[in-house]
């Protein structure tokens, strides 16, 4: 066979030709995005509309939040709060090439007092929400974290670890997304 016929054979069995266009990018990033569908919010829980905010190879983003709940019912119990809880919706995506160990303990509920606050541990089992998880490469996962704080407290910010890194080893630095 010609160079030129293998040439030409190999060009229509790939489907283009020297005189293709480049494909047209979908977005102003030259990535395409996905187009999911909307979502109902719970009853009294806020959309957050904020941008997503990287730790580590841990993309994180708000989702909604719930503010000043007195109580919480689960599946065999309710319980009142000892001040106030409020239930932040997160979604988590591995934006890594290998898994990473995620603890939702870990992430800080920041009042504008400067107090840090820890998921409230009966509020998460109650609501049957994880607390450690393998995060796989390229997995996003969404799950509440449940914060029982002041009644005078005023959350600012969430401070998010998204797990070890080559450079916090220690998964000590966290990132700051302000909810506001």
């Amino acid at each position: 066979m010609r160079p030129a016929l293998i040439v030409a054979a190999i060009l229509m069995l790939a489907g283009c030709s020297p005189s293709d266009p480049a494909p047209t990018p979908t977005t102003t990033s030259s990535r395409p995005t996905y187009e999911l569908s909307p979502r109902t919010a719970r009853p009294d829980e806020t959309p957050l509309k904020l941008p997503a905010k990287q730790d580590g190879e841990t993309e994180f983003v708000l989702v909604g939040i719930t503010p000043k709940l007195p109580s919480l019912t689960g599946s065999h119990i309710d319980f009142d709060a000892k001040g106030v809880f409020y239930r932040i919706r997160v979604a988590a995506t591995n934006t890594g090439r290998t898994n990473v160990d995620f603890d939702t303990r870990k992430q800080l509920l920041v009042t504008q007092d400067g107090a840090t606050h820890v998921p409230d541990d009966p509020a998460m089992t109650v609501k049957r929400q994880p607390d450690q998880f393998v995060l796989g490469a390229n997995v996003r996962l969404e799950f509440d974290l449940y914060y029982d704080i002041p009644k005078d407290a005023q959350p600012k910010a969430l401070k998010v670890f998204g797990g070890k890194t080559l450079t916090d080893q220690d998964d000590a630095t966290g990132t700051d997304i302000p909810l506001t």
